[in-house]
């Protein structure tokens, strides 16, 4: 287990993570952690973060031919009437 030291920067008290953690857990500079305080110490866990861009693919993980057929009986009613704004 890496031991740190806890040191003064400004008005924080910073704990320095090791380079091979960060990599461990697939962390760098600027992730978000969460941190549950105890009588015993505290654990720190990486924040999910929600991806901002997905690929195609990712976007149509699971879709069948069926599912796609489904969604378009299901969403048929949206297709109906004049179009409001400048959509085409």
């Amino acid at each position: 287990m890496p031991r740190v030291s806890i040191r003064r920067q400004g008005g924080a008290a910073i704990m320095t993570i090791p380079a091979e953690v960060l990599k461990t857990l697939h962390l760098d500079v600027g992730a978000q952690m969460d941190i549950a305080v105890t009588e015993e110490g505290f654990t720190a866990r990486p924040v999910e973060q929600p991806k901002r861009r997905y690929t195609l693919k990712e976007l149509l993980r699971g879709a069948t031919p069926d599912t796609m057929r489904q969604l378009q009986e299901d969403t048929a009613w949206a297709h109906e009437g004049p179009a409001i704004g400048r959509e085409l």
